[in-house]
């Protein structure tokens, strides 16, 4: 079989220079540049897990990511390939844009079968089939074995009446829900999209053993945690760090930790293997100890997302967080003295929020003082006990999620008015990445001492002495860390020009910026200081009388450029054909992502609006 695995755009988006769809098919009228997370881009993971199952069982397939295309780029990609099976992902905020690709496949492609999976269209398949008859399957829930099935039926000419964990159409063309089907129980049976796709977000495990009030994740992979084998997952690894441009990775498990036992063996199969490679991992608070954490850090662990939501009591146990703040202060401390980088995951609007508690969760934030948190507006995500009790109550109708054009249902659960307008207010000044903590030189020197001689703690040693205008002290532990293997050559080299221009040697400068070029280019910091370095040349250099500023910096940060099938970029020229080895897709040489595009600018919207009116 042909499969084309398509990550849809949000909606129809106009081309530059091109006119706005009209209301309804384009973006909603309050939407703004940011609103979208950067993130919203990135190809989703079980696309590439499907892509690779499939391949494995026999059958052709192409990943796309339209995710940022202009819809009549979108229409022509549509018409010129022609596939038997068209797979589309679809998430709360592509809602919209799931329905016109799959309108659009069925218009050329009538005979074509269209499936439709993903965490929006689990919780909503029956009205997904009955409102959008263009989209031939839904696929519920963990849908690797059921999208399997459905391609060896279709090519075996054999009806999907029956199939488990989908819903299907009967021969009058109802959707009908086949029997359940239970979640894959050894994962390591699948298999791994590393092989194949060159992602640096690897997943380790799936499933949570919590349910916060606001999480879909249950709906999704079921109830509890299933991992990974140790080996599967550090091959996995191994074969991830072989495709992606610098050896960094996100392990995006939605909770990485919960066995200490199974994450501690994998950082010690890391060092038993001599992997070297930097990686950020997201977590709960009360998942971690000191001895997990030192065995995460000497493994390359550099940054650690918890999911904190609110630094109010009154807020985590309305949520269902199961967790104290004084969990939060307590491993936020642990993990800063092994050198860890501390982000935060903040909400405004859930339930039990109010001005008061608003309140308390930025006086926690001062007190706890981790290196950055990110606020996001609370959405209501179909699947969730949110949405449940949302409906339960009266002011929330799903048909809002087929008859409105809103991006996320951004909404307080319960706050007053004036206490949303309070918190929209702040967030309008203070969304994005803030950063709130910066290690000392002596946080850095205690860090090194603690975990011997480690290459990425000489690294951010280096950076604190540089600051401090040590520099002679600062180039011996960059070169250390050169010494020690460190994975990422290009910030060191980038350090050392760094430190050659604040001694006047602009040579060494060039030197160390094109020895950092050839050996590990893609950092975003190394490229900004490249283009500074070659503009200030350009413009006449010391006789110019402008400053050169270059940058010397060590936060996880990935550069992400615009390439398929990770990201939307341009397709090959033979995209459309299915020969065994179509040429590598171009790079777009514009949108890099740095700290700046970190996370939603979208505020909370009316809850009123969405009150259920009787007829």
């Amino acid at each position: 079989m042909r499969v084309a695995l398509v990550y849809p755009p949000p909606w129809k988006i106009a081309a530059p220079g091109e006119a706005p769809f009209a209301r309804g098919e384009g973006p909603p009228a309050e939407y703004r540049e940011g609103d979208l997370d950067a993130d919203f881009h990135q190809t989703p993971y079980g696309l590439f897990a499907i892509g690779a199952a499939a391949l494995r069982a026999g059958h052709q397939v192409k990943v796309l990511n339209l995710s940022a295309t202009p819809w009549r780029r979108v229409e022509e990609v549509i018409g010129a390939l022609d596939a038997d099976v068209y797979g589309l992902s679809c998430w709360t905020a592509n809602r919209r844009g799931v329905a016109y690709v799959a309108a659009a496949i069925k218009a050329v492609r009538p005979r074509a079968h269209v499936v439709v999976g993903g965490p929006h269209a689990t919780p909503l398949a029956d009205e997904l089939a009955r409102r959008h008859p263009a989209i031939d399957t839904v696929a519920l829930g963990e849908a690797d074995a059921t999208f399997l099935e459905l391609c060896d039926r279709l090519a075996a000419g054999r009806s999907l009446a029956g199939l488990a964990g989908a819903v299907v159409r009967d021969a009058a063309g109802a959707p009908v829900r086949g029997p359940h089907r239970e979640p894959v129980a050894d994962l390591d049976a699948l298999a791994s999209p590393h092989a194949t796709y060159p992602t640096h977000i690897v997943m380790t495990s799936r499933g949570c053993a919590w349910a916060c009030t606001f999480c879909g994740a249950e709906t999704t992979w079921g109830r509890g945690f299933r991992g990974n084998s140790v080996g599967y997952v550090v091959d996995a690894i191994e074969h991830a760090l072989a495709r992606v441009p610098v050896r960094m990775l996100q392990i995006k498990d939605d909770t990485f930790t919960t066995s200490k036992p199974r994450v501690r063996a994998i950082c010690r199969e890391i060092r038993a293997r001599g992997i070297r490679f930097l990686w950020s991992c997201d977590t709960r608070v009360d998942l971690l100890d000191e001895e997990l954490l030192r065995e995460m850090r000497l493994a390359g662990c550099q940054r650690l997302s918890l999911g904190v939501e609110s630094g109010s009591q009154r807020v985590l146990d309305a949520i269902d967080k199961k967790i104290t703040t004084a969990e939060i202060l307590a491993s936020t401390r642990l993990a800063k003295e092994q050198g860890l980088r501390v982000r935060y995951y903040m909400m405004i609007g859930n339930r039990g929020e109010t001005a008061e508690t608003f309140r308390e969760s930025l006086a926690f934030l001062e007190a706890a003082r981790p290196h950055e948190a990110i606020f996001s507006c609370l959405s209501i995500y179909p699947g969730t006990r949110d949405f449940e009790d949302a409906e339960r109550a009266g002011w929330l109708d799903r048909a809002a999620y087929f008859d409105g054009d809103f991006q996320e249902l951004k909404t307080p659960f319960d706050a007053s008015d004036a206490d949303a307008a309070l918190m929209n207010a702040w967030f309008r000044d203070h969304a994005g990445l803030r950063v709130l903590h910066r290690d000392t030189l002596a946080d850095r020197r205690a860090t090194l001492a603690r975990l011997g001689d480690h290459h990425a703690a000489h690294l951010d040693l280096a950076e604190s002495l540089f600051q401090v205008g040590a520099i002679d002290d600062a180039e011996r532990h960059v070169r250390r860390a050169l010494d020690l293997g460190t994975p990422v050559p290009g910030l060191a080299w980038n350090d050392l020009a760094v430190i050659a221009k604040a001694r006047g040697d602009l040579g060494g400068m060039m030197d160390a910026l094109s020895t950092a070029a050839k050996v590990d280019p893609q950092h975003w910091v190394l490229i900004q200081n490249v283009n500074a370095a070659r503009a200030w040349f350009k413009a006449g250099g010391l006789a110019s009388g402008r400053p050169l500023d270059l940058v010397m910096r060590h936060e996880f940060q990935l550069l992400e450029r615009t390439a398929q099938p990770t990201l939307p970029g341009p397709l090959p020229d033979d995209f459309a054909e299915w020969g065994p080895a179509p040429s590598p897709p171009p790079v777009a040489p514009g949108w890099v992502k740095t700290p700046d595009d970190e996370g939603s600018r979208a505020a909370l919207g009316a809850r009123a609006r969405l009150k259920v009116v009787p007829s």
